[in-house]
């Protein structure tokens, strides 16, 4: 007899086991989610972390340029050292060694391509000879394509790419070895931070043209002073002046010898020009002190001027990048008188179609809608032709040291363009540079710099609004003569444009300057309280002044030119084209505001 038991209260005790378990699992306490912070104090978060990375930061990070020899065509051998580190703005100098092999001269065309722009330089090699040569690439392009063209021989051609470190950039004139020693900063590993990225150059083989170094934050030279040629040390001393900051780390046994603008000769650090030159004196003897200095000197390093770019392509306004606004009138659109005209436009089309539809009908509308509109449209061409013209419309300023004793001019200024129609091109000398915007919207498409720079090709596209900077080291004759004459002082204008301004020490008297003409005399005018008078304000729009908004362009040169006036010593406001370079670009001018300090002349009566 078989025996049956009833599943029924096993499966009963079962469940009810599980339920229980499941309560048990139910009423635990869950552990709070802490909720997410906020995104400012992520950012707040990130940024301290970074001020605290950089704190830390120790050594250097060495750019390593790998020789890339082109293969061989002919008699013609070419080398491209590559990954160069890329400069903060300006011009990166690609350096490119040519060889003829050959008994007989070879012109040589170089030229990189990148981003359907055009960088070239020629050259004239004669037999077997070897040249060493620089492309100065923008420094918004990463990479490119070197091609080397010459008669009768096929094109040979190399790619590149640059590295584009983000922090303080620093070129060196001189080996890793005597970098090393001079600073005692030692290479750190790929996943630290540094206090510079340096980029090695052999100092008889450096750069002639300015344009190679005024974008680095720093130049060091650690060579010795013998194996700096003449014209490397007259292109550095241009660098220095022009804003740049230039540190020596073996200092000439006669630093005025080369840089005859220096005070104090002993001095570690040394303003010079808009720039300044800091000498490896006193910070030998203290650890790791050298390096901290390069370090600070390439810190937070701005340019001498900073032309403003326009807004992002999704955010089109009247303003342009940061906030800034432009610095020519014509170059913003009349939208209250267009918005007039369109008002107008709507009334006659609306009202007045409904009107004329009423009394003479439709096709009277179909005839005359057309019509008006046409009219709307010639009113519009002809205000741009009539108003704006074909001519290029621009607005100058600048600020000028003038060495007397050398003739020259140290400019540093600013030029808001406005073209209706495109202007082809300008030619800058070797001892100036063209500086465009950090992110530039359709820049020039070929850069030639076989004689200086020559920018062809949308220099100033049309109807567009543009800024170039322009820092400049050019000769010049132009002075402020001075003469005593009784009881007062006769001074002549021989600046080259008209003063507005002005105020001189001469004899340890200050006095005022009246407008003059270029090549007037006038008498000066004793200014009897000695107290300082700021030259430069901004706010209060002294006659010895820049705007606001021009100001703003130039970060830190005009506290050069705000200082008090030493004997024979002057600052003057003068109109017209000013100093630099692009001066001679035939412009319709619709501001011109240029100061200039320098020593008088003085002339004996």
């Amino acid at each position: 007899m078989v025996r049956r038991v009833s599943c029924a209260p096993v499966l009963a005790v079962a469940l009810l086991c599980t339920t229980l378990a499941s309560a048990t699992e139910v009423s635990a306490p869950v552990p709070a989610v802490a909720p997410a912070p906020p995104v400012a104090v992520v950012a707040e978060a990130a940024e301290a972390a970074e001020v605290a990375a950089k704190d830390k930061a120790t050594g250097y990070r060495e750019v390593v340029e790998t020789p890339e020899t082109f293969p061989e065509e002919g008699d013609l051998k070419a080398t491209l050292r590559s990954v160069t580190l890329v400069p903060q703005r300006g011009y990166t100098p690609i350096q490119v060694t040519v060889h003829n092999s050959s008994g007989q001269p070879r012109p040589v065309r170089l030229s990189i391509h990148g981003q359907g722009r055009i960088t070239e330089r020629s050259l004239q090699l004669g037999a077997r000879e070897r040249v060493v040569t620089y492309l100065m690439l923008p420094a918004d392009i990463q990479s490119g394509q070197l091609h080397m063209d010459s008669p009768g021989m096929p094109t040979a051609t190399e790619g590149f790419y640059l590295d584009s470190y983000r922090g303080a950039r620093v070129m060196v004139l001189g080996d890793v070895k005597s970098f090393e020693n001079a600073t005692q900063l030692g290479r750190v590993a790929e996943n630290q931070e540094p206090l510079v990225a340096a980029r090695f150059l052999d100092a008889r083989t450096a750069p002639r043209e300015l344009a190679a170094y005024v974008g680095y934050d720093a130049v060091l030279v650690t060579a010795s002073p013998e194996e700096v040629p003449d014209d490397v040390w007259a292109v550095l001393e241009s660098f220095a002046l022009t804003g740049g900051r230039l540190v020596l780390a073996r200092p000439p046994a006669n630093p005025r010898l080369h840089f005859p603008l220096l005070e104090d000769v002993h001095s570690e650090r040394s303003f010079y020009g808009f720039g300044e030159v800091r000498q490896f004196l006193g910070c030998r003897d203290t650890h790791e002190a050298c390096g901290q200095q390069l370090a600070e000197a390439a810190a937070e390093v701005t340019g001498a001027v900073v032309p403003a770019g326009p807004p992002p392509r999704w955010d089109r306004n009247s303003l342009l990048r940061d906030g800034r606004t432009p610095l020519l009138e014509s170059a913003r659109a009349p939208v209250g008188r267009f918005m007039l005209l369109i008002f107008l436009f709507t009334l006659a089309v609306g009202p007045g179609g409904l009107m004329l539809a009423r009394r003479k009908g439709p096709l009277a509308v179909l005839i005359a809608v057309p019509t008006l509109a046409a009219i709307t449209c010639l009113g519009l061409v002809a205000w741009s032709v009539l108003v704006d013209g074909f001519r290029v419309h621009a607005a100058r300023y600048s600020l000028t040291l003038l060495d007397r004793e050398r003739a020259r001019a140290v400019t540093v200024g600013i030029t808001a363009w406005y073209a209706n129609l495109t202007e082809e091109g300008v030619m800058m000398p070797a001892s100036s540079v063209l500086v465009s915007p950090v992110e530039p919207e359709d820049p020039p498409r070929a850069l030639d710099w076989t004689q200086g720079l020559v920018l062809r090709d949308s220099f100033l596209p049309s109807r567009t609004y543009r800024e170039w900077g322009e820092v400049a080291v050019l000769p010049s004759r132009a002075r402020l003569t001075a003469r005593k004459e009784g009881d007062g002082v006769v001074v002549q204008n021989a600046l080259g444009a008209a003063v507005e301004a002005g105020r001189m020490r001469f004899q340890d008297k200050l006095w005022n300057l009246p407008a003059m003409a270029d090549g007037a005399e006038a008498k000066a005018v004793l200014i009897p309280d000695e107290k300082k008078v700021a030259l430069l304000d901004h706010e209060a729009h002294q006659p010895l002044s820049l705007t606001y908004q021009p100001g703003l362009r130039f970060p830190a040169a005009t506290s050069v030119l705000d200082d008090d006036l030493t004997d024979g010593v002057f600052l003057v406001r003068l109109g017209g084209r000013g100093f630099a370079p692009t001066a001679a670009v035939d412009v319709d001018l619709e501001a011109g505001v240029h100061l200039v300090r320098g020593g008088i002349e003085e002339a004996r009566p």
